[in-house]
């Protein structure tokens, strides 16, 4: 195989270190230029070592996490069940209840999300939770076991208890105007509606202490 000559140009064959013409050299070492060295004000970016070991969940703060409310329905309506029952059984004291189904329900909450944890206020949150389904279920039960077992009259002889015991501790006539109308018919619904909303009130405030007990006590175990 023939080449050019890269000083005159005439033809040479391949493998002649001189060229016949002009004798200059054919064979040519190319020298490798040197890698250019990196800047001293740009260093190599270095990985941190903490990245490699802790994952990105674990460098959130657990506290700055939000409660997620879609996953405390669950816990707060299965603690308020419950204490339903154990109410409408008569198994415990319905302010017992109430406070223990708020401690439950965030005791519930923190097993279906063992990465985070719950403070006072947002176990108060759960517990009011808890106690608006407590006051609705256990509605629901009362009046089933009234209607079951036939305890209307039962009922009806404990209302007029109170309105007699009213009646005893308020002998002013204008009391018992008021009292003689709650005997009726109507006034005994009147009754038992404002009963029940008076019941709702107290299984909201105590479902937050105990909500508010339950993050307390089990977040203060988690910090420990």
């Amino acid at each position: 195989m023939e080449q050019p000559c890269y000083k005159c140009g005439q033809t040479v064959e391949e493998g002649i270190a001189f060229c016949p013409h002009c004798s200059a050299p054919q064979i040519r070492v190319v020298i490798a230029e040197p890698a250019p060295q990196p800047l001293a004000f740009a260093p190599a970016p270095t990985k941190s070592q903490d990245s490699d070991v802790l994952p990105a969940s674990q460098t959130v703060p657990v506290l700055a996490l939000p409660m997620q409310w879609s996953q405390a329905v669950r816990p707060c309506a299965l603690a308020a069940l419950v204490a339903a029952v154990s109410m409408v059984l008569k198994l415990v004291v319905p302010l017992i209840a109430v406070v223990g189904a708020g401690f439950l329900a965030v005791a519930f909450y923190r097993s279906n999300s063992p990465g985070g944890t719950v403070s006072a206020r947002a176990g108060a949150r759960l517990g009011a939770l808890c106690g608006l389904f407590c006051s609705a279920i256990t509605a629901v039960l009362g009046t089933l076991r009234v209607t079951v077992l036939h305890e209307g009259d039962e009922v009806r002889k404990f209302l007029l208890e109170m309105i007699r015991q009213t009646a005893v501790r308020f002998p002013d006539s204008q009391h018992q105007a008021d009292l003689e109308l709650l005997r009726t018919p109507t006034g005994l619904v009147a009754m038992m509606i404002a009963m029940l909303i008076a019941a709702f009130v107290l299984f909201l405030i105590f479902g937050m202490v105990g909500g508010a007990l339950g993050g307390a006590i089990l977040g203060r175990r988690d910090r420990s």
